[in-house]
């Protein structure tokens, strides 16, 4: 059985004994020399020994006291120099936060999003990770980032997701070919047109992959990119078509290029904030999230009615 350790009682004895008074040691730690001689006297009544001779003129230590001392000494200093190191843990903690996000979320979001926070929380700076949703699930899996603003898909079981809002995927091509004239495209419509698609590491790949099943074969993917930014310039380059999130045309000249609502079917993704469920965020974190929640749904509402063609008027 472990021994009970009287830290109030060791920092009265340390004070005295680098004071050598009762009166300066109750000064210094706030205390009245009566609350003070009480911790003393528990402390020897605990130990079993005296620890100080206290005399009119003096308080000197005694034989178990001048054994004590030096252990005391460095026992109440590692702890100290312990609850010091957690301290400034805590700080970097509040004033750095650290959050993944998908590339084209990052690209509409992030502007407004940090100039908002940074408006309230002014000092505490923000490591972002635009990476893939794979990478995002390790980041915030291993603790790296803090939370995710990604896919919400399938996770692993120490993960959660909480779905904020629903993007449409929509065909990106050249304003002049024939296909745009409709305003929307059925994807049979897209049989025989040379398509770019990103890859299998990319979450966008395989929500549209399971979407149109079998059919997805019929499809001349022609191309395969690993960035959607890759796959906007070939369509601008006019090389093909891509299908990309809606959102991810924020950014892109669309001077001569159109975004289509595709159909038969209508594919989208879920976005959510991803975190571990166990380990709860930084207070700097928590604001920072409930940022994000906010203009993200905000948003979404304000993105759910159909998207229109962007043709030039006749």
């Amino acid at each position: 059985m472990n021994a009970r350790i009287d830290f109030l009682g060791l920092q009265a004895f340390l004070s005295i004994a680098e004071r050598g008074s009762f009166q300066r040691a109750a000064a210094q730690l706030n205390l009245s020399q009566t609350a003070l001689s009480h911790r003393m006297k528990k402390l020897e009544q605990d130990l079993g020994l005296k620890l100080f001779v206290r005399t009119t003129r003096q308080v000197t230590l005694t034989e178990a006291g001048a054994q004590l001392l030096p252990n005391a000494q460095r026992m109440i200093g590692e702890l100290a120099q312990s609850f010091e190191e957690l301290r400034q843990k805590g700080r970097e903690r509040q004033e750095r936060v650290a959050v993944c996000c998908l590339p084209t979320l990052a690209v509409h979001y992030l502007p407004q999003l940090l100039r908002d926070f940074y408006a309230s929380h002014p000092g505490v700076s923000v490591r972002i990770y635009d990476n893939s949703a794979t990478e995002i699930c390790d980041l915030v899996r291993t603790g790296t980032a803090e939370f995710g603003l990604t896919l919400a898909s399938d996770t692993t079981p120490e993960l959660e997701v909480k779905p904020l809002m629903k993007e449409p995927f929509v065909l990106l091509c050249p304003k002049a070919h024939p296909i745009a004239r409709d305003g929307q495209v059925d994807w049979s419509d897209l049989v025989g047109i040379p398509l770019v698609r990103t890859s299998r590491q990319a979450g966008n790949r395989l929500l549209i992959d399971d979407a149109l099943g079998p059919r997805r074969d019929q499809l001349d993917w022609r191309w395969e990119v690993l960035h959607i930014a890759t796959a906007v310039s070939m369509v601008a380059a006019g090389v093909g078509m891509t299908v990309i999130p809606r959102l991810a045309i924020d950014g892109v000249d669309m001077r001569e290029l159109v975004a289509l609502p595709l159909h038969n079917p209508g594919i989208s993704r879920t976005v959510g904030l991803l975190s571990a469920r166990d380990r709860p965020l930084s207070p700097a974190a928590e604001a920072l999230r409930k940022t994000v929640e906010r203009l993200v749904k905000a948003d979404g509402l304000a993105r759910a009615k159909p998207v229109a063609p962007r043709l030039k008027s006749a």
